[in-house]
């Protein structure tokens, strides 16, 4: 059962939750501060990780479960655990049903709001998996269900909505869009021959990679406009400044003609910007909120 678990984890690559939960944890310190003038407790911290974690497990598992035919022909692909054989679809259900406990015992635990807006999040962690079928907004659809981590954090211990927290989610939206573009030109030439739907594929690889641009650049001036909109101070303008120069880092390492490096700018830019938007964003606020 451990090797299984240890698999499941390697599959669903969950060190990059990376991606998502500082941005979860700046919902929650952010909607605090603004709502209730305080930071999280670290039991809404705690039941906010909680939540992030069964979220993100169930969407990766049951993507490769919906995509394990998909996967299993695309050469990049063809070595992840379900194709390979090393696991089962049922077994990766379970951990998929196991994962929506864990975000429904979160949820209860949070704000009332956080479980009536439950079947919504669901919603979208299921549906996005199916988009890549028939539409090449798939990317834009991934970013409107994995922003939902900063706007579910707000939320979850606010119990409301703000301006500047949907600001937040379509900042985050756009962003992950942006990277998930970038990350669709490795699949190029399999997406066109199999007619799997992408920007890529839609408009090549060159097209792809400006609209990645255009939909950063609305990235960088959300960060921004976070500056404006809540209690933070230069600090966080500092953090926000140096992630959009990691955001157009990622941009000069990737060519239309030269992909070898968008694992790099993947994995390695993305993950830096989003925990170094949340620590300047949390030592902010200590210091001078």
């Amino acid at each position: 059962m451990i090797r299984k678990l240890r698999i499941i984890l390697e599959m669903i690559k969950f060190e990059h939750t990376v991606f998502a939960l500082p941005f979860a944890f700046l919902g929650a310190i952010l909607g605090s501060v603004a709502m209730n003038g305080h930071l999280p407790s670290w039991s809404e911290i705690g039941w906010v990780t909680l939540a992030m974690f069964g979220a993100r497990s169930a969407a990766m598992s049951l993507n490769r479960v919906i995509d394990a035919a998909i996967d299993k022909k695309n050469p990049r692909t063809s070595n992840r655990a379900i194709p390979a054989g090393l696991l089962k679809s049922v077994e990766v259900v379970a951990f998929v049903i196991v994962s929506f406990a864990l975000l429904f015992i979160a949820a209860y635990n949070l704000e009332p709001i956080a479980m009536k807006l439950m079947p919504i999040a669901v919603f979208f962690l299921v549906i996005y998996s199916y988009t890549k079928r028939f539409t090449w907004l798939c990317h834009i659809v991934l970013g409107l269900t994995i922003a939902l981590s900063p706007l579910g954090g707000w939320v979850a211990v606010t119990g409301e909505f703000s301006a500047s927290a949907w600001l937040l989610y379509g900042t985050v939206a756009l962003w992950i869009a942006g990277f998930d573009i970038i990350y669709a030109t490795q699949d190029f030439e399999y997406d066109r021959g199999e007619g799997i739907h992408s920007i890529p594929a839609r408009f090549g690889i060159a097209g792809a990679l400006w609209i990645a641009r255009g939909l950063h650049v609305v990235t960088a001036i959300g960060f921004i406009l976070l500056f404006v909109s809540t209690q933070l101070s230069w600090l966080y303008l500092f953090g926000a400044l140096l992630s959009v120069t990691l955001l157009f880092y990622q941009h000069y390492m990737v060519r239309p003609h030269d992909l070898s490096r968008v694992q790099t700018a993947f994995f390695g830019m993305n993950g830096t910007l989003s925990v170094v938007l949340f620590a300047f964003a949390f030592i902010d606020l200590v210091v001078f909120g």
